[in-house]
């Protein structure tokens, strides 16, 4: 067995892994630099104006990321600041952990460079990036810590895990399947230390979710999951797997990282993270889709252990340096190919969100001026918008067709009552759009609102029906109802230039079936800030068997109505 002691000494080919960083990063800030930001990009933007304990889709690290380049240079570089930075850092700590086990620079360089979702987040800033490189930097000091039981290096693991679950929900597979390696790690005392120090310091999070009515959990856990096994989310899952370790050299990493040879806790620790997130992803695919991406800690440990297998004698074939150069080149002219923008590049959904917006929010702010601009349905256009005009002005409405996002909690929603807005669409709406923008980004269309009345923090809670139910049954639901707004709100219509209707909406998928609304005694509802109150809806239920989703929904005029209760699941049989 190899000496894989700290003290090694170390492999030499340090310049060629300097040169192929700086390359590195040169080439993620140039992408960064001129590249329009990504939707979701702008929407974690947004999170930095904001900044909080935590956000309906994930933990703050995101927002602290951003808020720290964009307070540098105010523009998409600055989004991505950090980023550029953070996995620049990444690569080389992953080096400097496999310099003891001789790992070749030319090697290091050839594989890493091939790994495509690498090359996604070297400038793209989501949660991934510093999930990412807190990734990276838990193993650096978990490696050392094997051989090391220090206090020290238990206070530096607490906080890197506690920022890794801040980054991420997916940063406790990491932790979970390090443990799972190591059983032994329950004998020391400071492994009890580090738990309880990540907690503490995770501890503010958990009490945002707490005080928010865990709307994390429930998006996660619940809104994401399909009704119904869809296959193609199981096959397509190993499919993009092999995109994102490689289009042409994945199936070789893949081979080669699960059949290396344990030689140390480090590897085994390694190899089962690797085999572990991938098979955890793919068992979640029968629950619904898992996008590509989420894999993305899977490749930091799979990389290493096909490098430090490449270390042994004959480990790797003669072919795959040409076959590596070729996969690396191609990653290469697809990324030149999105700084450069040709037309058949725009043709692909993926990257049509990277063009044309920054045009596209100058023309409605033209047209809205500084009032606020409200967009129908999804977090991306209001983020953009918001964005490029460096404003919180724009609202996102989720109707009951969409879903919950932040755009619900924060309070944009609250300054815009009873004023003059902008609504955008990308349908025509007769009787309210006058006006179309078309740019390269698109057609949309907007108009004016006048007395502008919302309700789209108000969240109705039931209970639902712990048994099936028989079609066309009637069942009481006993809804409990809280003002969140710091004003009074209430339900009546009368003096009221856009009336509000309560309804009850049964959804079989996507498709809305039926549309119930409550009695006239629920417009006397009014509620003080903060005060709650309790309403019975008589709701029946679809006549034909099947699954179906309620969603209570309060409508005002000319808006499609909100998603103002959880998903009910309701079985008619």
């Amino acid at each position: 067995m190899q000496d894989t002691s700290l003290n090694s000494a170390p492999v030499k080919y340090n310049k060629p892994i300097i040169y192929f960083l700086l390359l590195w990063a040169l080439l993620n800030a140039v992408q960064a630099f001129t590249l329009e930001i990504h939707a979701d990009e702008a929407y974690y933007w947004v999170y930095s104006r904001f900044l909080d304990w935590g956000y309906y889709d994930h933990p703050p690290m995101v927002a602290v990321f951003i808020k720290a380049g964009y307070s540098l240079m105010h523009n998409e570089f600055g989004v991505r600041l950090f980023t550029v930075i953070s996995t620049t850092a990444s690569l080389y700590l992953m080096w400097m952990m496999l310099k003891r086990y001789k790992v070749d620079a030319v090697n290091f360089i050839l594989v890493v460079s091939g790994i495509f979702v690498f090359h996604i987040y070297g400038f793209t800033t989501t949660p991934d990036a510093p999930l990412l490189f807190f990734t990276v930097l838990f193993l650096y000091f978990y490696q050392q810590y094997i051989e090391e039981d220090s206090l020290k290096l238990a206070l530096i693991l607490g906080v890197v895990i506690a920022c890794l679950l801040y980054s991420k929900y997916h940063g406790i597979l990491l932790v979970a399947f390090t443990l799972a390696s190591n059983i032994k790690l329950l004998r020391r005392g400071s492994f009890y230390g580090i738990v309880l120090l990540a907690l503490v310091l995770y501890a503010p999070h958990i009490l945002w979710q707490v005080n928010h009515d865990y709307p994390s959990i429930s998006y996660h856990l619940s809104e994401r999951s399909a009704d119904d096994y869809q296959l193609d989310n199981t096959y397509l899952y190993p499919l993009g797997q092999l995109i994102m370790a490689g289009p042409l050299i994945g199936w070789f990493l893949f081979y080669k990282g699960f059949t290396t040879k344990i030689q140390d806790v480090f590897t085994r620790t390694l190899l089962v993270n690797s085999v572990g997130i991938l098979a955890f992803f793919f068992l979640t695919s029968f629950k619904g889709e898992v996008q590509l991406h989420w894999t993305l800690i899977a490749y930091v440990p799979l990389s290493m252990l096909v490098l430090i297998s490449f270390a042994k004698p004959g480990g790797k074939p003669a072919w795959f340096n040409r076959l590596a150069v070729i996969n690396a080149s191609l990653i290469l002219l697809v990324r030149l190919c999105i700084i450069w923008g040709p037309p058949f590049l725009l043709k692909i959904d993926a990257m049509k969100s990277f063009f044309g917006f920054k045009d596209w929010a100058h023309q409605i702010k033209q047209k809205a001026g500084n009032n606020y601009v409200i967009f129908y349905e999804g977090f991306q256009d209001p983020s953009k918008y918001n964005f490029y005009n460096n404003t919180t002005r724009g609202l996102a409405y989720d109707s009951r067709h969409y879903r919950r996002t932040q755009y619900d909690i924060w309070p944009i929603e609250d300054s815009l009552q009873h004023k003059k807005t902008y609504y955008v669409l990308d349908v025509w709406l007769p009787g309210v759009t006058t006006d179309s923008i078309n740019v390269f980004a698109g057609k949309w269309y907007g108009g004016w609102v006048d007395d502008t009345r919302t309700y789209q923090r108000v969240e109705f809670e039931t209970l639902a029906p712990k048994e099936a139910v028989s079609p066309g049954q009637k069942i009481d639901f006993d809804l409990t109802v809280k003002n969140p707004y710091p004003f009074a709100i209430n339900f009546g219509n009368k003096d009221q230039k856009h009336p509000v209707f309560f309804e009850a909406c049964f959804f079989k998928k996507t498709d809305q079936i039926t549309n119930q609304k409550a009695d006239e005694s629920f417009h006397n509802i009014s509620l003080k800030p903060g005060e709650s109150t309790r309403f019975k809806f008589n709701v029946k239920v679809p006549d034909q068997p099947g699954r179906y989703q309620l969603i209570f929904s309060l409508r005002t005029e000319p808006f499609f109505g909100g998603r103002n209760s959880k998903s009910i699941n309701i079985t008619v049989k």
